[in-house]
């Protein structure tokens, strides 16, 4: 409290960035970018639409998520994934520095952590989380302000068709698929919005006016 701004100390100025934020944060949120959690039932199409969006707008990003699984070969830290060992992801939870979490076929942990996510916002870009339906409900409650959006396809029939066409699953693991995606689709209500993939470019174009439009001053009022 007594140093003079120039002689502030590491510790000093560190502290004085986080209450700056904090202030940042309160007082101007329609400054700073908006946090996107994008849901929807496997196959849905979420991945071509978020590179879809990345592709035509630079001011979009998408989030990077951490997690307790071995890096595989072409892998880069931080561009990836956050490789870190179970130790550091227990921290994270305890912490609360992970805005979502979860254990993935019942061995690895991955999750979402809070502070390159609050970085990139702080810079005013517009930061995607594509995620399951319950990691999207943990967003929710950590941050209020998130625009959370469910992906649907233009019928269940048409999500069958792409999940048969993809290859990619065989048959035991695609009907386990189908009956997850009938489930999470009963929950889409829980969602700020639901956009239709009927077109990638569609969809696309969809969320990025949604996020934009609830920059506005007025719209994010709370």
């Amino acid at each position: 409290p007594t140093a003079p701004l120039g002689g502030l100390r590491v510790r000093q100025r560190a502290a004085l960035r986080v209450e700056v934020l904090a202030l940042y944060r309160r007082y101007f949120p329609d400054q700073r970018g908006r946090l996107i959690v994008l849901a929807g039932p496997s196959g849905v199409g979420k991945g071509t639409i978020v590179s879809w969006i990345t592709s035509r707008f630079p001011n979009f990003v998408v989030s990077v998520s951490a997690t307790t699984r071995p890096k595989r070969p072409g892998e880069r830290e931080g561009e990836h994934y956050y490789f870190l060992s179970p130790g550091e992801f227990q921290a994270l939870i305890a912490q609360g520095d992970l805005l979502e979490w979860a254990v993935v076929h019942g061995e690895h942990q991955y999750g979402t952590p809070r502070g390159p996510v609050e970085a990139l916002l702080d810079e005013g870009k517009h930061v995607i989380l594509e995620i399951d339906v319950q990691g999207a409900k943990q967003v929710k409650r950590a941050v209020k302000r998130a625009l959370s959006i469910f992906i649907t396809p233009p019928s269940f029939e048409a999500l069958h068709d792409r999940l048969s066409s993809r290859g990619t699953e065989s048959e035991p693991e695609r009907r386990r698929r189908l009956v997850t995606a009938e489930r999470e689709l009963r929950r889409q209500k829980e969602f700020d919005y639901v956009v239709v993939n009927d077109t990638v470019e569609k969809a696309g174009q969809s969320i990025v006016d949604l996020a934009l439009a609830s920059r506005d001053p007025q719209a994010t009022k709370e």
